[in-house]
C-alpha cells in the first residue's frame, strides 16, 4: 500500500496553504466521482469535476471487486478533465468502519498513541495486526483532566483495495478518509457554524445505502447506514410499470420514458420515499434524534437519490423537519472553465467528493 501511512488518514478540514495539488475521488457502487480542488488562504477553488458509471458490482461488499473496471473510470476521468495531479484522496465506505468514542485522562500525544492502542485492543474485534487504525482527540472534560478520543479502524484488506486501484490508474494514494467525516468537511466548509446546542444530520442517500451522520456543536455524535438507497427508487418504478431496468433509471433521472413524458412520476416515487423516510425516522428515533430536547433542528441530503422528485417533501412530512438538498459548493470560487447548469446537475452527488477534496495531510 505504498503512499500510505500504517494509519487510516482522517480529520477535518482545519488548515490551509497547502502549495501541493491533489484529486479526490469517492469510488462508490454505481459511480467514480472526481473533483480537483485548490484550498489556500483566498479559500476553495472548484477546478474540475466528473463522474463516470461503474458496471454492477466493480464495488460491492465495501470493497473494489474490479479494480481494472475502476481503474480504468479513474484514468478515463483524469484523461478527460486535463488533471495534472497525482496525489489522491478517497475514502472507504463507512458501514465498514469501527467507530468507538473513549475517554482517557488527559496525557502528552506520545504517550496518547501507545494508550490508545492499548484501548483498541480491548475494543476493536479484530486483531490489530489486520486493521488500520487511527484516531482523534474530540475534546476535554472535567476541566481539561479528561480527553473524548474518537477512535477508528478499518480492515487492511478493505483499504487496500482501493489504494491499489488507485496505484493500478498510476496515481498516488495519499490520504484514505471515512465518507462520514468527508460529509461533515463538505458541511463544515459550506455553512455557517453550528449555534450552541444546534443539532443537524447529514444524510448521504447513494445508489444501494444511505449513511446518516448526527453533528452536534459540530461533533458527530451518531453515524449509521441503511441498507437502501436510489436503486430502490429505480426498482419501484420498474415493477409498478413493468419497463427494464434502464427505462425505470431514465424514467426516475429525467422524467421521460422512450423520449416521451411519462406518467405522474412523483406519485409513482411516493410509496419508495415514504419507506426510506419511515426507515430514516425509526433509525433516529432510536438514537434519540427526533422528538427530545437534543433533536435535530435541520437536514441535509447529498448523494444521487437525493434527488428523487418529491423525496425532501416527503422526508419534511415524515420527520417534521426542515428538509433540504445540500450546496456542496456554496463557499466555493468555481473555475471558469466549468459549466454552471451542469455543475448544479451533478451537485448533489458530489457531498462525498467535495469533502475529500478539501482533505491535506496533516488535517485534524
Amino acid at each position: 500500500m505504498a503512499g500510505l501511512s500504517s494509519k487510516l488518514n482522517l480529520g477535518f478540514l482545519s488548515s490551509i496553504g497547502q502549495k501541493d495539488s491533489y484529486v479526490a475521488f469517492d469510488i462508490g457502487s454505481s459511480s467514480v466521482k472526481m473533483v480537483e480542488a485548490a484550498v489556500d488562504k483566498s479559500g476553495c477553488r472548484l477546478l474540475n469535476v466528473g463522474v463516470l458509471p461503474l458496471p454492477p458490482g466493480a464495488v460491492q461488499n465495501n470493497m473494489v471487486m474490479e479494480g481494472r473496471l475502476v481503474a480504468e473510470a479513474i484514468r478515463k476521468l483524469i484523461q478527460q478533465h486535463g488533471v495534472k495531479s497525482s496525489k489522491v484522496i478517497t475514502a472507504v465506505p463507512g458501514r465498514a468502519v469501527i467507530i468507538k468514542k473513549i475517554q482517557m485522562p488527559r496525557q502528552d500525544e506520545d504517550e496518547l498513541e501507545a494508550n490508545v492502542e492499548f484501548e483498541a485492543n480491548k475494543l476493536i474485534p479484530e486483531n490489530l495486526e489486520n486493521v488500520n487504525l487511527d484516531y482523534q482527540v474530540l475534546g476535554y472534560l472535567e476541566d481539561g483532566n479528561k480527553i473524548e478520543v474518537l477512535l477508528v479502524a478499518v480492515k487492511k484488506e478493505i483499504v487496500n483495495s482501493f489504494a491499489d486501484v488507485i496505484e493500478a490508474a498510476g496515481l498516488t494514494p495519499t490520504i484514505i478518509d471515512v465518507d462520514y467525516f468527508a460529509m461533515e468537511s463538505m458541511y463544515e466548509t459550506n455553512y455557517e457554524p453550528q449555534a450552541a446546542g444546534e443539532v443537524i444530520g447529514l444524510i448521504h442517500i447513494g445508489a444501494r445505502y444511505t449513511s446518516i451522520n448526527v453533528l452536534s456543536n459540530g461533533i458527530s455524535t451518531f453515524t449509521g447506514d441503511l441498507p437502501v438507497g436510489g436503486q430502490e427508487f429505480t426498482d419501484s418504478l420498474r415493477r409498478a410499470m413493468q419497463i427494464s431496468d434502464e427505462e425505470a433509471e431514465t424514467f426516475k433521472v429525467a422524467g421521460l420514458i422512450n423520449g416521451d413524458k411519462g406518467s405522474d412520476l412523483e406519485a409513482l416515487l411516493r410509496p419508495a420515499a415514504q419507506s426510506l423516510a419511515e426507515d430514516i425516522q425509526r433509525t433516529l428515533s432510536l438514537y434519540g434524534a427526533i422528538d427530545s430536547e437534543e433533536s435535530i433542528r435541520n437536514i441535509y441530503l447529498t448523494g444521487g437519490g437525493a434527488k428523487v422528485v418529491g423525496l425532501t417533501s416527503v422526508m419534511e412530512e415524515r420527520l417534521g423537519v426542515p428538509v433540504q438538498l445540500a450546496e456542496p459548493f456554496r463557499n466555493f470560487h468555481v473555475s471558469k472553465n466549468l459549466n454552471k447548469a451542469s455543475l448544479a446537475e451533478v451537485a448533489p452527488l458530489l457531498g462525498v467528493a467535495i469533502g475529500l477534496a478539501i482533505r491535506r495531510p496533516g488535517d485534524k
